[in-house]
């Protein structure tokens, strides 16, 4: 079967692995320069038999991945800079209660509203240590479009495999570079499924117990 060869944005490409690894659920806040991921999924997901919503902030937004996650569907949310940061408290829960989540962290430069169109490369540290209290999280970065379509891929099977919030980092310069985005083959990369309970109604049901599996 010949493949889709594209040239897009990184940001596109982000929303087509996105698409690829099962997403159902998006909610998200307009912010530069992660807006093609939000613009993109508002008209691509309802193709696809998903939901998209817009928030009236990047913390709702945080929240409504997390709650549609509660309900079993595969999940992201995409920001930047100041957006991340508001995120942070609805990031605490989400490891608390280990729902699988992912959120796209398109970096720009900071301090607080900072430099909007200006690549940069320093959340590294905000997204180990964003929220309070000791805890693991997993992050990923992206450094070529390519290497984001492989990473969001690997973001949803993460979350999925280990019910914790996903972090996946890169930077405007490669967000809204174009570049050959060479879309696999569905099944040519693995995507993992949430495994689903088989505990009987009417029994107490606690997702984060360990498993012999």
């Amino acid at each position: 079967m010949k493949k889709d060869i594209l040239f897009v944005q990184g940001n596109e490409a982000c929303v087509e692995a996105a698409l690829y690894a099962g997403l159902d659920f998006f909610a998200g806040y307009p912010i530069t320069p992660s807006t093609e991921i939000t613009e993109l999924l508002s008209y691509r997901l309802p193709q696809k038999s998903g939901k998209f919503i817009q928030m009236e902030d990047e913390l709702s937004s945080m929240c409504a991945i997390i709650g549609a996650s509660l309900t079993g569907k595969k999940v992201m949310t995409a920001t930047s800079g100041p957006g991340f940061s508001l995120k942070q408290e609805a990031i605490g829960f989400a490891v608390m209660t280990e729902t699988p989540c992912v959120v796209v962290n398109v970096q720009r430069g900071g301090p607080s509203t900072g430099l909007p169109t200006s690549g940069s490369q320093g959340d590294v540290m905000q997204a180990r240590w964003g929220t309070h209290g000791e805890h693991a999280i997993i992050t990923l970065t992206a450094s070529n479009n390519q290497d984001v379509f492989a990473m969001t891929v690997e973001a949803f099977n993460l979350s999925e495999t280990f019910r914790t919030p996903v972090i996946l980092l890169f930077d405007e310069v490669v967000a809204h570079t174009r570049e050959r985005l060479i879309v696999p083959e569905q099944g040519e990369i693995n995507v993992v499924e949430r495994l689903k309970t088989s505990v009987k109604e009417g029994t107490d049901y606690h997702p984060y117990l360990p498993r012999e599996d």
